[in-house]
């Protein structure tokens, strides 16, 4: 009888974290923060297809542990261990950390000592998202998913950058003065969680079965290692079998950890709902993705966003605003770090 008090709680702790956060924030004091953290982030997307997804999984993976404070930029000390190198932490891209420096770098050279890491991670995310493009979608692919149009139309459209959806970032966090690896692993889901897990580890950040089934779709860009998702084409009992079929030609039975496959098979450097299609036909790349539609609650909402890439588009981003707002940092709380990688002090 618990669970519905500390959930209505939470909700209510989110609500007030987000109502002290304002897309406004550094009008005044670094008006042009927005415009150059755009500029590096698409920079960065039409050099390394990868740079979206793996912002967005590191702003993710910030917010679950603590709040979104930047605790995970924090680099190991001797005398305090960083977020970095535990539980799913170790299996992200180490470029990811430089890709933060750099903008903060530029950042800095804009307005010193002005804009926190946390904010910057928050820009970036929604960036990643909204210019995620697919210069590797093959002409031939192209042609399939949009037969409607000419052939002139095609050539031209091929070569255009086809992103998510954007929203009004809320701004005015601080850094965290400190790391909270033992959280990692404790609040992080992995990619063999049931549904039951899921709910439970989305309902601590206040975050509802809705908001779990929208920003699971961050899923439709990136690619995930063969070690998380080998048990799901080699054992789970819903998984197409031509899908299965096609991950076991590049993920052995043993060995090959390593190995990557797109987590969104359609469309995998475009974000848009081919995920949620995936998942329809039994073809969810990790079985935490496939536990949101396996005859459970949110089957009607993947269904939803399966055929109305718009429906998804909105609950996304109204989904990644509740996610930026899990227990921030704000007024004279933490700090501005100079540097993301350490504290001033």
């Amino acid at each position: 009888m618990r669970r519905p008090l500390l959930l209505a709680v939470a909700v209510v702790l989110v609500a007030h974290a987000h109502a002290q956060l304002s897309p406004g924030f550094y009008s005044t004091s670094c008006p042009t923060v927005h415009g150059v953290v755009r500029q590096a982030m698409s920079q960065a997307v039409m050099n390394d297809t990868s740079a979206g997804p793996a912002v967005l999984r590191l702003f993710y993976h910030d917010c679950f542990v603590g709040g979104c404070d930047a605790s995970v930029l924090l680099d190991d000390t001797p005398t305090a261990p960083g977020e970095k190198g535990v539980g799913p932490n170790a299996v992200g891209s180490t470029a990811v950390f430089g890709l933060v420096d750099s903008i903060k770098t530029q950042v800095e050279a804009a307005c010193p000592a002005t804009v926190s890491c946390a904010d910057i991670l928050a820009l970036a995310a929604r960036d990643s998202v909204n210019l995620v493009s697919h210069p590797s979608l093959s002409l031939s692919t192209f042609v399939r998913t949009f037969d409607v149009f000419d052939a002139m139309t095609r050539s031209v459209c091929a070569r255009v950058q086809l992103g998510g959806p954007s929203w009004a970032v809320p701004l005015g966090r601080r850094d965290a003065l400190a790391a909270n690896r033992s959280a990692v692993s404790t609040d992080l889901p992995g990619p063999e969680a049931d549904f039951g897990a899921l709910v439970a580890a989305f309902a601590a950040k206040g975050l509802s079965s809705r908001d779990l089934a929208a920003l699971s779709g961050a899923h439709t860009i990136g690619r995930a290692s063969c070690g998380s998702f080998r048990t799901r084409v080699y054992c789970d009992a819903n998984v197409s079998p031509a899908f299965a079929s096609h991950q076991r030609q590049s993920c052995p039975a043993s060995g090959g950890d390593g190995a990557l496959a797109p987590l969104d098979s359609l469309t995998p450097d475009e974000f848009d709902n081919g995920y949620y299609r995936n998942l329809v036909a039994g073809a969810g790349l990790l079985h935490s993705d496939q536990e949101l539609f396996n005859n459970g609650p949110v089957d009607s909402v993947v269904q939803l966003y399966s055929a109305n890439a718009a429906a998804f588009s909105s609950d996304f981003a109204a989904s990644m605003i509740k996610l930026g707002s899990i227990s921030p940092l704000t007024g004279s709380s933490g700090e501005v770090r100079l540097n993301c990688r350490k504290m001033n002090s």
